[in-house]
């Protein structure tokens, strides 16, 4: 059975380009620091590409932003 996953993916991919301009940083700059590509931080931002993402990286990315993990994981009613 496969899953529909396709507003969370947006979702997650949303939360972390806000939180990463938020704070100032590239892609490239994130993607560094979280140890992947730019390439796969570009595919896991873009809103109309759905990329998975390893908890291991989900948990990098919000411990470089400083934030809590749920924030990236949230819905937004606006999207």
């Amino acid at each position: 059975m496969k899953n529909d996953f396709t507003l969370e993916y947006k979702s997650i991919g949303l939360n972390i380009a806000y939180y990463r301009k938020l704070r100032g940083y590239t892609q490239l700059q994130l993607s560094d620091m979280v140890n992947i590509s730019r390439t796969h931080m570009s595919n896991i931002e873009a809103p109309n590409i759905h990329t998975s993402i390893s908890l291991e990286v989900l948990l990098s990315i919000a411990k470089v932003l400083d934030i809590p993990a749920y924030k990236l994981l949230m819905v937004r009613d606006e999207l």
